[in-house]
């Protein structure tokens, strides 16, 4: 089953990394198909703004002669810097343009490197740069190894942590299967500077980059890739507020701070989030779609959508856009009858198979110890998986985002997030890591990296009756394969769930997985026509239909 090797070599630990796959080689050095190839330039000339005066493009020429422009970016004084993914192997030249013509270490610098296979264990390069599976309803790497989105939400931590600390979260992270880290990039309304004081940039009519933040942030985006996990920063978070860069500069300013992330981190192992948690309705939609047209090109290489705003649906508006990946939506704190139905019967369930297809991924659900919006019941891990599996099951499975108070917001003491009081205490990060619902989430990759989970598609067809009518918290969800030999059926109370199962290929088992242990129990052998399967108790369960 060489489809599975991505996820079982995160599960299990290999993180050795090819000389260039963290840090940038010299450019006399090879570099690892599909790692970070850096090249510093020298100014000749000084800059009162330099991203405001001055921009400097590479054309990169690969061996088969397909060209890349990439941008470069400044990093303090008379400092521009470059870096590139390469995707294929062999000898690659380059060449710089300069706005300024006459600045003689930006303009006509010409160079080569050589690109060879990547020799390491670290799944996330081995296998290739992301893109979009063939049916456009995963994502997967170039050589066809599926990649299942598992991300911690991790807003404030390279803002706020210790790089010690950083990397302790990341290795606890790694053991607990996650594949992907969600965090802001620039100050936001939860943390105006860096731990160091460093704001990512000032001003507002003409934005000045400081380079010292990005500096630090560097070793942190870094050290997610170390790691072996994928990291998915927020460009602009937009929600009002004055703090927001994505809501209070000008677009013009938006698109100059937007385009130096992207120079800086775009060969890396990202997915971007253009902006997060933004209103992209009505006008705002074509703000952003202008956004998003300026500073993505297909030269880059990499994915991108938008975080949007609880039980938001950008279907309509953005799944046209050349730049869109895939649909992002998040279906929020709530702890009511109306956000379950949102979820479990709203745009999720009923919009995923409009033209263009593209996957469908809750990019915040619910947060793990956050009081609920309605009747401020805390989550706990039980309401946790339960939309987690809601949203792998309701839409094809692609994947799924956990969250955690505490974690979020990297406290260090006991706290309310600031400007988040109201969603209650959180504790400090190294006792949130280990929140029930993180390990829930351990058992929940292993569960669908045992099957192949790529083939499901919603199939609530195959249940004979739905509690979730009467008690929406009650929702059964059901996914099978096109071809009838895998069903994966969650009950969030167990008790017993009838299955028409005339549609499913004979010989077929059944088995019940445990999402609290990770453990399993024999459900005996499928029946035609219809069959009654009963949970061992009132837990949440999953039954797995599949061959022998």
């Amino acid at each position: 089953m060489k489809r599975f090797i991505l996820s079982a070599f995160i599960a299990a630990g290999f993180f050795l990394t090819f000389c260039c796959a963290a840090k940038a080689p010299a450019a006399n050095n090879p570099v690892g198909q599909w790692a970070r190839f850096e090249q510093l330039f020298t100014s000749s000339k000084d800059y009162d703004n330099p991203v405001q005066e001055v921009k400097v493009e590479v054309q990169f020429t690969a061996p088969s002669g397909n060209k890349r422009m990439l941008l470069g970016f400044w990093d303090g004084g008379q400092a521009w810097r470059v870096r590139f993914s390469p995707d294929e192997q062999g000898g690659w030249t380059y060449k710089t343009v300069c706005s300024d013509q006459s600045n003689r270490g930006l303009h006509n610098q010409n160079g080569s490197f050589q690109c060879v296979k990547y020799n390491s264990d670290l799944p996330l390069l081995r296998h290739g740069e992301l893109h979009l599976s063939a049916n456009k309803r995963h994502i997967e790497h170039n050589d066809g190894t599926p990649f299942f989105w598992l991300a911690d939400t991790v807003w404030c931590g390279p803002l706020f942590a210790d790089l010690g600390d950083w990397n302790i979260f990341l290795k606890d992270r790694v053991a607990k299967e996650f594949t992907a880290i969600q965090f802001v990039m620039t100050q936001w309304r939860m943390a105006r500077t860096d731990a160091a004081g460093n704001p990512a940039f000032t001003g507002k009519e003409k934005v000045a980059v400081n380079p010292p933040f990005f500096q630090r942030m560097d070793k942190y985006v870094d050290a997610i890739n170390d790691a072996g996990l994928l990291a998915v920063p927020v460009l602009l978070w937009a929600i009002r507020g004055e703090e927001n860069p994505g809501y209070s500069l000008p677009e013009d300013q938006k698109i100059v701070l937007a385009e130096y992330m992207i120079a800086r981190y775009g060969a890396h192992q990202v997915i971007w989030f253009l902006g997060g948690d933004g209103n992209y309705s009505g006008e705002n939609a074509e703000t952003w779609k202008r956004i998003g047209r300026a500073v993505f090109n297909e030269d880059q290489h990499r994915l991108a959508t938008q975080h949007v705003r609880g039980r938001s649906w950008i279907g309509k508006e953005f799944r046209n856009e050349p730049w869109f990946s895939f649909i992002g939506y998040q279906s929020g704190h709530g702890d009511d009858v109306g956000t379950f139905r949102w979820l479990n019967q709203g745009p999720p369930a009923s919009q995923w198979n409009k033209k263009p297809e593209l996957p469908v991924i809750n990019t915040e659900p619910n947060y793990e110890a956050h009081n609920g919006y309605t009747h401020r019941q805390v989550h706990n891990d039980h309401s946790v998986r339960r939309a987690a599996y809601w949203s792998l099951l309701v839409s094809p499975t692609a994947g799924v985002t956990y969250g955690g108070q505490g974690i979020w917001g990297w406290h260090t003491k006991v706290q309310a997030p600031a400007d988040h009081i109201s969603t209650g205490l959180g504790s400090p990060w190294n006792v949130a890591k280990d929140l029930p619902g993180a390990f829930s989430m351990k058992y929940l990759h292993q569960f669908f990296r045992s099957i192949e989970w790529w083939r499901l598609v919603p199939a609530q067809e195959v249940l004979a009756g739905q509690p979730g009518i009467e008690d929406a918290s009650r929702f059964v969800a059901a996914a099978k394969s096109q071809e009838g030999d895998l069903v994966v059926v969650y009950l969030p109370e167990g008790g017993p769930v009838t299955l028409k199962t005339d549609s499913l290929k004979n010989g077929l088992t059944a088995r019940w997985y445990h999402p609290r242990t990770g453990g399993w129990l024999d459900a005996g052998k499928i029946e035609k026509s219809s069959q009654t399967f009963k949970s061992a108790d009132r837990n949440d369960w999953i039954l797995l239909i599949e061959a022998k």
